[in-house]
């Protein structure tokens, strides 16, 4: 019976080793072909207006950074809406002072979150509202610009006839959980979502990143608005979704040498964004988030228990092939860990922590698929969301 179980699981370890492989070759040649952001004309500065829609949930510790570099663009025709939504912290007093020194910005008091809404979607909604410009530029709290990024972006859109542009910004990981799990989530986002399968028309690919997004406003009309998203718990990646499967040109590029984000501010909202990911699948479908749940568990994780458990076992053909091929699997997701934190750009010994991160990232996981399941609810940014009758469009990782 052990000899049949250790069959099972060598023949597990070579297929995630394989899978390994395939990954690691997906997110090189992501790295090397995703399209960097460039400006295509000499007079950037000037173009159609832009509104840029900045929504704000106690977001003291980083709204003035973000501001502040948004306040210094270089292009002439631009207003940034700073919404807060209800904040409980001094998030509005902070965007206030701002609009007082600077005439770009306008500090907007979100309305009541209506019923059915996710809160950041509805913040975007009150953005829309009291917008005034042709293009609209969705972004976080959280970001730092250079200040030429509005231009650039311009330029890009309006030389390329582009109907949507999202940008990927050099990611900022700020404590060590965070930058343990970046690199094993973010293989995902390299591959599953890379701009080579978003960039494709015949891809069905479609995602935005949520802290840069431009469009024109009759797009974002004719999707829905946020409206059309407004119970989404990944709104973004939901409406980047609607854009393309629309027939619009949507194109992804890289432009991290022009602003930043931050992935995950600490432990606990790295933990809740983890279960985040995981929420919407399992609402789409309990069945296959489960089975994503598996993949997820013996791709990041399982190898390495494995490996440590058949080290310990008497000599034998069967538990040294089980060992062998557990040593590969591991060695595979660590190779893994180490591409991506040179893509990442993050040190490089936070990938020697790669089991540890991807067992936060199971973890993290099941905590969604628990809570949706026992709760039917989901805490965010304070706030606590019922799920009952709130479908979610599916988001395969």
């Amino acid at each position: 019976m052990l000899d049949i179980i250790y069959g099972v699981l060598t023949g597990l370890m070579v297929i995630v080793a394989l899978a390994w492989l395939v990954l690691i070759w997906g997110i090189m040649r992501t790295f090397r072909l995703t399209p960097h952001i460039r400006t295509h004309s000499s007079d950037v500065q000037t173009g159609p207006m832009v509104s840029v829609i900045l929504p704000a949930r106690n977001e003291e510790e980083y709204i003035g950074r973000c501001l502040e570099s948004l306040a210094k663009q270089d292009y002439a025709e631009y207003e940034v809406i700073a919404i807060n939504d209800s904040s409980e912290d001094s998030t509005e007093s902070i965007i206030s002072d701002y609009a007082d020194r600077y005439t770009k910005i306008r500090l907007v008091n979100a309305r009541p979150k209506p019923d059915g809404w996710m809160g950041k979607n509805w913040a975007c909604m009150e953005g829309y509202n009291n917008s005034t410009g042709t293009l609209l530029l969705f972004t976080d709290s959280d970001t730092i610009f250079s200040h030429n990024m509005i231009s650039t972006a311009v330029s890009h859109l309006k030389a390329e006839n582009l109907d949507a542009l999202t940008a990927i910004p050099l990611i900022r990981a700020n404590e060590f959980w965070t930058r343990i799990t970046l690199p094993m989530i973010s293989t995902f986002l390299h591959t599953r979502f890379s701009a080579l399968n978003v960039n494709n028309p015949n891809k069905k690919t479609g995602y935005f990143f949520g802290s840069f997004f431009l469009m024109p406003k009759d797009v974002y009309e004719s999707v829905g608005t946020h409206k059309g998203v407004r119970q989404e718990i990944i709104e973004d990646g939901s409406l980047g979704r609607k854009v393309k499967d629309m027939g619009y040109r949507l194109k992804m590029v890289l432009a991290d040498d022009m602003f930043e984000a931050i992935w995950a501010r600490d432990g606990p909202t790295l933990w809740h964004a983890l279960k985040r990911l995981m929420i919407p699948l399992y609402l789409q479908s309990a069945r296959a988030a489960t089975g994503i749940f598996l993949a997820v568990l013996f791709l990041l994780f399982l190898p390495f228990p494995v490996f440590l458990y058949s080290a310990t076992l008497d000599g034998g053909i069967m538990s040294t092939t089980l060992w062998s091929s557990s040593l590969v699997a591991s060695s595979m997701i660590l190779c893994g860990a180490i591409v991506e934190s040179h893509v990442l750009k993050i040190k490089l010994y936070n990938a020697l922590a790669c089991p540890l991160g991807g067992a936060v990232i199971v973890a993290g996981f099941l905590a969604g698929m628990l809570s949706v399941g026992r709760q039917n609810s989901v805490s965010w940014r304070g706030r606590q969301y019922t799920m009952s009758n709130t479908p979610q469009s599916p988001m395969d990782i």
